[in-house]
């Protein structure tokens, strides 16, 4: 449930709208934050329509195709008191800089006893469901997650995604931020007055009493269609977990006190994934609280294919629904 401002003029925005004003008003606050990436001058996504012509070539920065070069740029810029935001244009495609990210900026700020803060942002479209195969169309946030010292965020909404990008340019540590394309042009409520959604804090988007369904991003909208589809049969509560890292494990489980079943929808592969250690996390913490075995549904342990085949390895609300039913059944 959003906490909102205590006064706000509403207007139905789309989510890349939404990041779009996120970028806007921070860039208009502080000189210190700009945009660096490939193409983003020509907007290859629309959250970036205008921002050169608004901030100028020095705060829009187009670069060659060099991922390694684009993020150790950024990373000095950090190093020099600058905000940078740093946008991949695809998630699959922050693999080229891996060294950089993982085994440098990760750890910058912790190696260094917090005394030298590195506030950037890593930013880009992901998921699968457009059939644009491999690399474009992943969502690859468990990959970060296994690097201490770097913070994770998906949003499912617009609201999120510009309350989330505003507290990641805020952040003196690096963050990543992903969105997924298949909500890019999904509208909802963002207020005109200014607010922030904190890292680190879930957020539930539908209260219920019979099971518990976990997600971020695209997988929060398959979870709330298919609490809609079960709402005559099955009490669905389901805690959109918005930041992955820090993960807000205590909103897991105040909603289990109540539930005591639990269904994890996660857009990453099964085996290794983000959804086996929430599954660990609450084995270790609440087991007791459980009264049927939790329930993962990801993507099978496969590469995302092209074509009409991606559909059958995705999640998607039947999956879900199929996965709630089981663990009510206590079936697992």
């Amino acid at each position: 449930m959003h906490d909102e401002p205590e006064e706000t003029t509403m207007r139905e925005i789309t989510l890349v709208e939404a990041i779009r004003e996120a970028y806007i008003e921070e860039m208009k606050a502080n000189d210190k934050v700009f945009m660096i990436g490939q193409d983003i001058q020509g907007t290859s996504w629309p959250n970036q329509t205008g921002l050169v012509q608004m901030f100028g070539e020095d705060r829009i920065i187009d670069t060659p195709i060099s991922e390694t070069g684009m993020f150790g740029g950024a990373m000095g810029a950090a190093l020099m008191g600058y905000r940078p935001i740093v946008d991949f244009m695809f998630a699959g495609i922050v693999y080229c800089a891996a060294s950089e990210i993982l085994q440098q900026a990760a750890q910058y700020y912790f190696i260094h006893g917090s005394q030298v803060p590195l506030p950037l942002v890593i930013t880009a479209a992901g998921g699968a469901g457009q059939k644009l195969v491999n690399e474009h169309s992943m969502m690859p946030h468990a990959f970060f997650l296994h690097h201490p010292g770097i913070k994770v965020a998906i949003a499912s909404n617009p609201y999120d995604a510009k309350g989330l990008m505003k507290s990641a340019i805020r952040d003196n540590n690096p963050v990543v931020l992903f969105w997924h394309m298949g909500l890019m042009n999904d509208k909802g409520p963002v207020p005109e007055e200014e607010y922030v959604v904190p890292l680190g804090v879930a957020d539930v988007k539908r209260e219920g009493t019979d099971v518990t369904v976990a997600a971020s991003g695209m997988m929060v909208k398959y979870a709330l269609q298919a609490a809609q589809q079960l709402e005559s049969e099955i009490s669905v509560e389901v805690v959109d977990l918005r930041t992955l890292e820090p993960l807000d494990f205590n909103a897991i489980q105040r909603s289990l006190e109540k539930t005591n079943r639990l269904v994890i929808v996660d857009e990453d592969i099964k085996r290794c994934g983000f959804a086996g250690e929430i599954m660990a996390q609450v084995m270790e913490k609440c087991f007791d609280l459980l009264d049927a075995p939790a329930v993962r549904v990801c993507i099978e342990n496969v590469p995302i294919p092209g074509g009409y085949f991606e559909d059958l390895m995705l999640p998607n609300t039947e999956k879900v629904i199929a996965a709630i039913r089981s663990t009510v059944a206590g079936r697992g």
